[in-house]
């Protein structure tokens, strides 16, 4: 299945739009062009001059305005054309310009509503009330994989392999506590035990001496509620999360064999604060290594199931086969936009089931 596209995604981070810039970026094969205008404010276009097709992403930004790189087409905002410098009066009627996406700033990320725009400002947008709290701090991560989407959401869900980190966080023991489900969401909660083995001291920093504490249990709760997903870890004996973790997996590529995951990891603030920036580098290269591992798993599903043409894979965990559901149900059938005509007369969003894989 494909990601809806009546949702907000990221697909920059902030930082990489500066002003009287143009960035390029894609959502499912669309490709996106964003720029910041003198303003301050970030705009979002479909990555293509109406003139000659050239990526309006190479182009200059000119106050509020994005010109192409090629003839100097000028586009606004909204995606119509402003001027065509050498365009006389009797000559051929301009078209109407190019498609613009409502878009948003927030959390260091830049979101776009690829769908239906009208649809854009009813939208639930993500509520992240750890972000910007005196209480915790913010690790951003942007990083491409190459596999579905759906490989990343059951990775996180599925804390049963944790036998794949053993190097990094010793012997974990993840008890499945308790899972429920909707129709857009599911969550997983589970106790994590220290039984052995040699840890990364980071892990420890994490949790606040909980994860990979010899006798320590702690609690973590990870829930994918379509299309974002979420991770909270509660230390024995806390009241809130030690750390929180936000995450979105927007597909780049038509296929949808390529994601970009963009991630807010919210660490709590010890008694001391400057006891974790000092550690800041060393959370950071814990991390990454925990994700490397992840990255070399999900991809080798992704090739398995590219070698293999099919679904061969024999899921028992109940959790997963949930999720499952949930993002069928939620999503689209690749190469057909939302309501289009499905066989049977129906529409594709009113009959998921008919695409469900065997």
């Amino acid at each position: 299945m494909g990601a809806h596209p009546d949702h907000w995604y990221p697909v920059a981070l902030s930082r990489s739009v500066r002003r009287r810039k143009a960035f390029a970026t894609a959502f499912a094969g669309e490709r996106i062009a964003l720029y910041r205008g003198e303003s301050g404010a970030v705009h979002a276009l479909e990555d293509r001059c109406a003139h000659r097709q050239v990526p309006l992403s190479l182009g200059v930004v000119e106050g509020e305005v994005l010109r192409c790189c090629y003839h100097a087409w000028a586009y606004r905002g909204d995606g119509r054309i402003s001027q065509i410098p050498y365009l006389a009066k009797g000559d051929g009627r301009p078209p109407r310009g190019v498609r613009a996406y409502p878009v948003r700033e927030a959390y260091g990320l830049v979101f776009v509503f690829p769908g239906d725009p009208e649809k854009a400002a009813a939208a639930p947008f993500p509520e992240l009330p750890a972000f910007g709290s005196p209480r915790y701090r913010t690790m951003t991560y942007s990083r491409t994989v190459h596999c579905h989407y759906s490989f990343l959401h059951e990775n996180l869900l599925d804390m049963n392999h944790q036998f794949l980190h053993r190097g990094v966080v010793g012997r974990l023991h993840p008890e499945l506590l308790r899972f429920r489900s909707d129709e857009r969401s599911v969550e997983a909660r589970y106790l994590f035990s220290h039984t052995g083995g040699k840890r990364d001291r980071s892990a420890g920093l994490l949790a606040h001496e909980g994860i990979g504490g010899a006798t320590s249990s702690d609690v973590m709760t990870i829930r994918t509620g379509y299309p974002y997903q979420t991770l909270d870890l509660v230390p024995e004996n806390a009241d809130h999360p030690a750390f929180r973790l936000w995450v979105a997996y927007v597909p780049e590529d038509a296929q949808q064999r390529r994601s970009h995951v963009y991630g807010l990891l919210m660490i709590e603030k010890p008694k001391i604060p400057a006891a974790l920036l000092l550690a800041w580098p060393f959370v950071r290269h814990f991390t990454e290594r925990v994700f490397a591992e992840d990255r070399l798993a999900v991809e080798a599903e992704q090739k398995a199931w590219d070698e293999q043409g099919e679904d061969r894979n024999h899921e028992v965990f109940a959790p997963i086969l949930e999720l499952r559901a949930v993002l069928r149900a939620n999503g689209v059938p690749l190469g057909r936009p939302p309501g289009a005509a499905c066989p049977g007369s129906v529409t594709c969003e009113a009959a998921p089931e008919a695409f469900r894989p065997s």
